[in-house]
């Protein structure tokens, strides 16, 4: 446990207290020289100045123990950062955006401080989204018995965002050992917090949460803040449940080097909170114990001074990120099968399974070849249940609570605390289903950005190791919310991989290969395919299948179907019916993986039959047959005899009643009929 202490002018030593004051100095010079380097075109063109928090960061940073805690702050956060351990120089580093910047090299956003190494975290612009990454690695601190707290740092006018009550609401049922500290200034840019919420107070809103510390401190006082931040971490190590920390700051300039709080707040408001300068406050109490004198901390802000010149000399010269690098770190390189090298078999061996219990039998094995493998989600662990559909059966009753639970019904909570506690150790690899349904998926849809682009925006230095589970697509009667594809919308974010596989053997191979490698996975499954005998195969033990490797269901010289899904089953028919017909054969390529995407295999099939019908249980309009069409007409146009057709759903949403539903989607019918018309082109 930490060392219970208790902060005062008069216990405090000389020595702690004037490096105490170096810090606030170095933080407040810095803070007031980060808009110099804007009107010289040097950089730190978003700059959110801090003055009006010192008290709280400082003591937020002392409070954090480098390598055993984990520091999640804010774009606030610049003394935060340099109290916790960052140099001037790596804050100007920042600031200016250059490749050596620890945050991101430059990829982030300028004032977001991070040191990876020391499990300082770099987090996103979305305010307060990273509550929920502090509960997930939170709940790995717990899980894995690790010394350490998770703290999160953000302002109080975030805390109206949906996913932090998620984020405080899951940490106090799960008792997780998370600090968040809401550094309140009454102000969100220019939204008063009386525009915020009925409580004066934004911690209020959260009374009555059972697990729940909640503690207050002036945040422009030096020893309230350290003394409230020491207890709370005391707090949390002794009964080891959650603790709001709300400190009352005040905002000395504007929003940000954007902003111009002239606007919305009169002269009057601005010359009381800078007479309430904490640190102008802390220099008056230090000079009236009589333990300083002025020149003493003038020579501690003239030795600032000089290690902001020198750091900026460096910074000034460091080198910038190259155009090149942009291509650098978007997602990690995938686990590479080694015996089934292009994902596929002869069907001699193996299992003949289901697509659902492919899935759950490879679920099972994966979970014993790694025992640092999770599974959460709504249903997905009670009794007999796995899931809507059964899919996790069996789970929780081998492998345990602690690796196979249940989650709110949050979609933002489930994924968000994925990425959290993915970020503990690089060797856990976990599973979430996402959604009951993959059409539910959208209220994480800010998680799944967050996810996609963590890699990248870290510089390489965390990618979320989760393959995220839905149950997609249609046939089933579902209507609205239960029978829709969403792998058009999110195949525009780069950083995520996106499998959509047809047959069992292909849902083991993939699972497994998602599950083994670094980086996001979206794993759609067509959920009316999981007890269908079409989808039926032999499955191998060890099966495995490569990411971006397409599979020629059927061989053909005629004309290619390009699909996936469950329509990959309705074009075999089709291919079937034509060569018994017309004695025309047809050839059906199954992508199986649609990022990445294995236009080798799609053009080698165009170059070989000149025609070409797309596929896919997706609308037509704006569906991703529009990106395989634009390939194909791209890069193969030379190739071919006829325009490129393409067959999917109605531009509307899916009806529920039978005859709306088939009205709606593909069959086979439609296919034929295109096939044809471009046969006969």
């Amino acid at each position: 446990m930490t060392q219970k202490r208790k902060f005062s002018l008069e216990k405090t030593d000389k020595e702690t207290l004037s490096k105490w004051y170096s810090l606030m100095t170095l933080g407040r010079q810095i803070d007031e020289k980060a808009p110099n380097y804007l009107k010289q075109a040097l950089g730190w063109s978003y700059h959110a100045p801090y003055a009006g928090h010192d008290g709280i960061q400082l003591a937020i940073g002392q409070v954090f123990e480098r390598n055993n805690d984990f520091l999640f702050p804010y774009y606030r956060d610049m003394l935060t950062a340099i109290s916790a351990g960052l140099t001037a120089e790596e804050i100007i580093l920042n600031g200016i955006s250059k490749a050596s910047d620890k945050a991101s090299g430059g990829r982030h956003m300028s004032n977001h401080f991070a040191k990876p190494e020391w499990n300082i975290q770099n987090v996103s612009s979305a305010t307060g989204n990273h509550t929920l990454h502090a509960v997930g690695t939170a709940r790995a601190i717990k899980r894995y018995g690790a010394k350490g707290v998770a703290i999160s740092s953000q302002g109080e006018s975030s805390t109206s965002e949906g996913y932090v009550f998620e984020a405080i609401n899951g940490a106090s049922n799960e008792k997780l050992p998370v600090l968040f500290v809401f550094q309140d200034n009454q102000y969100g840019i220019s939204v008063p917090q009386k525009d915020q919420s009925a409580n004066r107070r934004a911690a209020e809103n959260y009374r009555g949460i059972r697990n729940l510390k909640i503690m207050y401190c002036d945040g422009k006082n030096v020893f309230d803040s350290m003394n409230t931040m020491f207890e709370a971490k005391e707090h949390i190590e002794k009964f080891g449940e959650p603790v709001i920390v709300h400190a009352n700051c005040v905002r000395i300039h504007s929003h940000s080097n954007s902003d111009k709080h002239e606007l919305y707040r009169d002269d009057n408001e601005r010359q009381c909170v800078r007479l309430s300068d904490p640190l102008e406050r802390f220099k008056i109490q230090l000079l009236h114990s009589g333990k300083f004198t002025e020149a003493d901390l003038k020579a501690l802000d003239d030795e600032a001074k000089k290690t902001i010149s020198a750091a900026h000399k460096k910074a000034i010269v460091a080198p910038d990120p190259t155009p090149e690098s942009i291509h650098d770190f978007v997602i990690p390189e995938p686990y590479m099968p080694a015996k089934y090298v292009d994902g596929t078999h002869d069907g001699s061996q193996g299992q003949k399974m289901k697509f659902i219990q492919a899935l759950n039998e490879t679920l099972k094995a994966e979970f014993r070849h790694n025992p640092d493998t999770f599974i959460w989600g709504q249903d997905v662990a009670n009794k007999d249940k796995g899931g809507i559909f059964n899919v996790t059966k069996g789970m929780q009753q081998e492998f345990g609570k602690g690796r196979v639970f249940n989650a709110p019904i949050a979609e933002d909570f489930i994924t968000g605390t994925a990425n959290g506690m993915s970020r503990f150790n690089k060797k856990i690899r976990i599973v979430i289903e996402g959604a009951e349904f993959a059409d539910y998926f959208w209220p994480a849809m800010e998680q799944l950005v967050e996810t996609s682009h963590d890699y990248w925006r870290s510089n390489g230095a965390f990618a979320p190791n989760v393959v995220i589970r839905l149950a997609s697509g249609g046939y089933i009667g579902g209507g609205l919310y239960h029978s829709q594809t969403i792998e058009g919308a999110l195949a525009t974010f780069p950083g995520l991989r996106i499998v959509y596989p047809s047959f069992a053997d292909d849902a083991a191979g993939l699972i497994r290969t998602a599950m083994r490698s670094e980086g996001p996975t979206i794993f759609l499954e067509p959920k009316a395919l999981y007890n269908d005998p079409l989808a039926e195969t032999m499955v191998p033990d060890d099966f495995e299948v490569p990411f971006g490797k397409a599979r020629v269901r059927r061989e053909g010289s005629h004309l290619s179907i390009i699909t996936y899904g469950n329509t990959t089953h309705m074009a075999l028919q089709v291919a079937e019916r034509i060569s018994k017909e017309k004695g025309l054969e047809i050839e059906v390529v199954d992508i199986r993986s649609i990022i990445p995407l294995d236009k080798e295999s799609i053009l080698n099939s165009v170059k070989k039959t000149a025609r070409v019908v797309v596929v896919h249980e997706d609308k037509v309009f704006g569906g991703f047959g529009g990106e395989l069409a634009g390939i194909i007409a791209d890069e193969g146009f030379s190739y071919l005899d006829a325009p490129v057709k393409r067959v999917g759903s109605t531009f509307t949403p899916v009806g529920f009643n039978r005859i709306l539903e088939k009205a709606v989607l593909p069959d086979a019918e439609r296919i034929y009929k295109a096939v044809i018309e471009t046969l006969e082109f």
